[in-house]
Order: structure tokens, then C-alpha cells, then sequence
């Protein structure tokens, strides 16, 4: 079983982003797998490239193609690859708009190395990571962005598919839900396809992000 973590670092400070090769590169379990200093260089290498990222950490102001841009196409064309934001915008706005466009966490540049190597290690193992700041943001955004009409209206998830979300939701991984619930781990891969189907999204962050936009899970700071 190969558990390396392939990287593609994405900034246009080049000092900033060696120095971030240069730490994640000690790491025996991650593998920087290519740099770029702009949106336009990433999106042309994953469309040339025939080794794809696990996980890609990028920056948002950046020229020819910012990072905001990348991450809408990079969500629509290559939806498994997980986008990590690493920027100095700190703003809600900024960050609600990056979970909103697909982003599985996101981290702000005066974050500790520790911080920066635990989300990784977090996305790569259960798809998302959400510090308390993001989720409460995602909570507070959600009060201003409700539909009208709920999908929840016709009752359309069913109760062990909730339990499933509850859990997903407590950042838990599909062997520790399956021994949650009793249930094996291709039963819990069962209901989480069938959650992506019945609520559109297209990986575990949007269905977190589903869950609590529509309030149906309970996000314990």
C-alpha cells in the first residue's frame, strides 16, 4: 500500500513556496511532485501531465490565472484532486468564496509548519479539513445564502444516510464510521456515494459544506 502524498505547490513567491518544498519535502510520506508560480502554469501541467496530485497547495493573488480561477476549473475538471488554499488573505469573504468554488481547507500564511503539515495529513486521510475560524464561517454564510426551499424539505436523505453525514461531518474516516454504526466499510462507501448523488456535491468537503448550510449536522468546535 502506497500512502505517499503527491504535492503540486502553487505561488509566485518563490522564496515562500522552496521554503514550503523545502518543509514538506523532510516529511517521509509526502512528495512534491511539481511547482508552479501561477494558475495557468498548474492547469497546464495537470492536463500534460500523466501523474496527477493528491493534493494541491496554492496561493490565491498570482498573475496570468490567480488561484481563485485555477481552483473553479480544477474543481470541474479534475474534481479528485483536493485543493488546499495557502494565502495571506484572511478575510471571510475570501475564505467563504474558496470553500464555496471547491477547496477542502484552507490556511493562512502566518500558520505554524505544525498547522500546515496537520491539514495535509487531515485532507490526504479524510478529504477535508476545516479549522474552528472556517467552519464557523461557513455556519455564519450559510445564515445569508439559505434557499428559499430546502432539498431537506422532501425528506429525500434517510435516517442511516444522516447518521452517515453526522459522522463524516466529525471528520471521521470510513473504517472508524463503519465500526461507528456496525456496518462494513463498503456499506459506508455505499451511503456516502449516495449522499454525493442526492445532494450533488462532488467530494466529502461539499458535502460538509452541504451538511452545514443546510443545518443538518451538528459541527462541534
Amino acid at each position: 500500500m502506497n500512502d505517499t502524498i503527491k504535492i503540486v505547490l502553487v505561488d509566485d513567491e518563490v522564496l515562500f513556496r522552496k521554503g514550503i518544498s523545502f518543509l514538506l519535502g523532510r516529511e517521509e510520506n509526502i512528495e512534491i511532485i511539481h511547482e508552479a508560480s501561477n494558475g495557468l502554469e498548474l492547469v497546464s501541467f495537470l492536463r500534460e501531465s500523466k501523474e496527477l496530485p493528491d493534493i494541491i497547495i496554492t496561493d490565491l493573488k498570482m498573475p496570468l490565472l490567480n488561484g481563485v480561477e485555477a481552483t473553479k476549473i480544477i474543481h470541474k475538471d479534475f474534481p479528485q484532486i483536493k485543493i488546499i488554499a495557502l494565502t495571506s488573505y484572511d478575510s471571510k469573504s475570501f475564505i467563504a468564496n474558496m470553500i464555496d468554488i471547491g477547496a477542502v481547507s484552507y490556511i493562512v500564511k502566518n500558520a505554524t509548519p505544525q498547522e500546515l503539515l496537520g491539514t495535509i495529513q487531515e485532507v490526504a486521510k479524510k478529504g477535508f479539513y476545516y479549522n474552528e475560524r472556517v467552519r464557523k464561517i461557513i455556519q455564519d454564510t450559510a445564515l445569508n445564502s439559505k434557499s428559499s426551499k430546502s432539498k431537506l424539505d422532501s425528506g429525500f436523505l434517510t435516517a442511516r444516510e444522516l447518521e452517515v453525514l453526522q459522522l463524516i461531518c466529525d471528520q471521521k474516516t470510513t473504517v472508524e464510521i463503519g465500526e461507528i454504526l456496525f456496518i462494513s466499510p463498503r456499506t459506508v462507501e455505499g451511503h456516502r456515494n449516495n449522499l454525493l448523488l442526492k445532494t450533488e456535491s462532488r467530494n466529502i468537503a461539499g458535502l460538509v459544506v452541504f451538511a452545514i448550510q443546510n443545518e443538518i449536522a451538528t459541527i462541534n468546535f
